[in-house]
Order: C-alpha cells, then structure tokens, then sequence
C-alpha cells in the first residue's frame, strides 16, 4: 500500500466546518448567478425568455439570455473559479501567500497569443480567432514549463522560469502595441488587456470550458499532496509523494485553466492572490481543504464585480480588470506590510 493512503489526519485546527463553507458559498455563487442573468443595460421580460425557450421560438427574449446574459454569467463563475482554484493551488505548492496564477507565466503567454490575433488582424476575420490565439499562447508556455518539470529542477526554478515567461510575454505585447497599424487597433488589445465578460457567446464558454474542467480537475487531485507538503519536502517524500508529481499537477491543471479563462476574459489580476487569503483562516490554514472553496469564492468575487460594472452608468462599460485592481492592489500592499511586521 502506498504510504500516501495512508497519510496521518491532520491535527484539530480552528476553522468552520468544510461542509458549512462549501454550503454557504455555493449558495452564494447561485445568488450571484442568478442576479448576473438579471442585470443589464437591456430589459430582460423572464416570462417571455422561458415561454420563447419551451416553444422554440426566437425572441428578443429568448435572444437577450441566450446571447447576451447567459454566456456572461457562466464564464464570470468559470474564470472566477478557476483562477480562486488555482491561485491557491500555487501558494500551497510554494507555501508563499504572495503567489499568484500569473507568476508561472500563463496569464501574459495567453494575451499575448490574444494580442499577436489582433496584430495580424486574425480577430477581424472570424470571432473565435482571439481566444485561439490565446489558448495558443498559453500552450506554448506550458509546453517549456513542462519540459523544464521533467527535468526534475525545483519548484522555486520552476517558478522563476515562470517569471521569466511573463516578463518575455509582456515585452512582446508591449512591442505589439507599440508597432500597431492603427490607433484603433491599439485601442483593442488596451481594453481587451483589461479584462472583461462583455460581448461573449456561448461559443466561448464552450472553447473555455473543457480545459477548465480539466485543470480543475488536475489541480483538485493534488489536495492531498499540498497537505502533506507543510510538513516539509522531505517528510512529504518519506510519506510516499512525488514532488516532481505535485509539481506536474498544479502546473499542468493551472495553465489549463487559467490559460482558457484568460483566452476568453482578458487578463483579471488578484483574484488567485485575494481570495485563499481571505479564506485560509476558515479552513485552519489547510492548503486541501482551502482549494475548492477558493474557487468557489473566487467564482462569487468574480461574478460579483462584473455585476457591480454593470450596474454603473459609465460608457463604455468599465472593465472588471479594472475592479478587482482597485480591490485587490490595496489588499497587497497591506498583506506585504503584515508579513513585514510578522518578520521582524
């Protein structure tokens, strides 16, 4: 029997009871689901919507959810939950809170594949082109990441080649937008970059959402190796888990996930950083227990802010980047001043 069936309960710590957590947000993530398919610059008549939807009928209705509301809702709460998922997969990897999902990279590889189909004027052509290139470029990005993992280095190695690809990524959007045939094309990939669920379709949700379930799936197994890894890469080992395993898991599982969720939102930062944060107190500090229910506080952050620039009155729509920026930047800065006072 491998050690690891037969890993030790972790001891009493304090927290809310994980079935009373995961109840409450799911519940919130509904909430918030249902308030996202309800607001929005046009009327929606739900009584006309669920007639047209049972008799077939193409409505203006019908149209406005299926088109318009639906597709919103269901990737604000995939992109949500995939990067509250994996941002605390990735601090519990490198037992750091300041990690985020764009630190190996596949956030900035994944614009800039999204940048370079605007660039060559492939999002002109035909709608899907934008988050192909996306996936596209966070495909080549975790193709190195992953030759550089069967290599056996660290994770801290793996990590800074990770740094090493977003920066290389931001340097080449910012050369594509510096050498951008026309203002308005510069104009694009600016507020794309912003990040937003504005104007997509059923066909991205259904682009983005297989590899999602399966990142999500590969980062989920890792739970309990991401437990037994607080005691130590060398404990973690004698109790008979693979670091190079783990590693391969959550880096594989991210740059699935976040790589499909940036393809289709654009680039929204500090949500993977926020989020376990707040909620690693209610789990006892766990990293398994923490991993699904930040990606369920990440979905309700997620759909929560996106109602919230609907229901301001700006033209154009103000980009959800934008929101979780403003909440999440400060947070930073004051997490970096706690772990300051906690080292001295």
């Amino acid at each position: 029997m491998n050690q690891a069936d037969s890993l030790p309960p972790a001891p009493a710590t304090s927290g809310l009871p994980l079935p009373v957590l995961v109840g409450f947000l799911c519940l919130l993530v509904a909430v918030l689901f249902v308030i996202s398919l309800a607001v929005g610059y046009a009327p929606l008549d739900w009584h006309a919507a669920g007639h047209e939807l049972r008799t077939g009928e193409e409505g203006l209705a019908s149209l406005i959810f299926l088109q318009l509301r639906l597709p919103r809702a269901l990737l604000g709460m995939l992109v949500g939950f995939s990067l509250g998922l994996t941002g605390a997969a990735l601090q519990g990897l490198i037992r750091n809170p300041l990690a985020d999902p764009g630190i190996i990279g596949v956030s900035g590889s994944a614009a800039l594949g999204a940048v370079g189909a605007f660039y060559f004027g492939a999002a002109a052509l035909f709608p899907l082109a934008l988050p192909l290139g996306g996936l596209a470029g966070a495909g080549l990005s975790t193709a190195i990441l992953l030759l550089l993992a069967q290599r056996g280095i660290s994770t801290t190695a793996l990590i800074l080649a990770g740094i090493a690809i977003n920066s290389l990524a931001g340097a080449l959007t910012a050369l594509a937008l510096n050498l951008s045939p026309s203002p308005y094309a510069t104009l694009e990939i600016v507020f794309w970059l912003m990040g937003s669920l504005a104007d997509r379709s059923l066909d991205h949700v259904a682009l983005a959402l297989p590899f999602i379930i399966i990142g999500s799936v590969l980062v989920l197994s890792t739970r309990r190796g991401l437990e037994a890894l607080t005691l130590g890469e060398d404990t973690a080992v004698s109790l008979g888990f693979s670091l190079h395993r783990i590693r391969l898991l959550v880096i594989t599982g991210t740059a699935a996930a976040v790589g499909a969720a940036v393809a289709v939102s654009g680039t929204i930062g500090f949500v993977g950083l926020v989020v376990p944060h707040l909620l690693r107190p209610l789990v006892g500090h766990r990293p398994g227990r923490l991993l699904l229910v930040s990606g369920l506080a990440g979905a309700a952050l997620v759909l929560g802010a996106d109602i919230v620039v609907r229901l301001i009155p700006t033209r154009p729509e103000l980009k959800i980047g934008v929101v979780t920026a403003l909440i999440g930047a400060p947070f930073f800065l004051a997490l970096l001043l706690r772990l300051r006072r906690e080292a001295e």
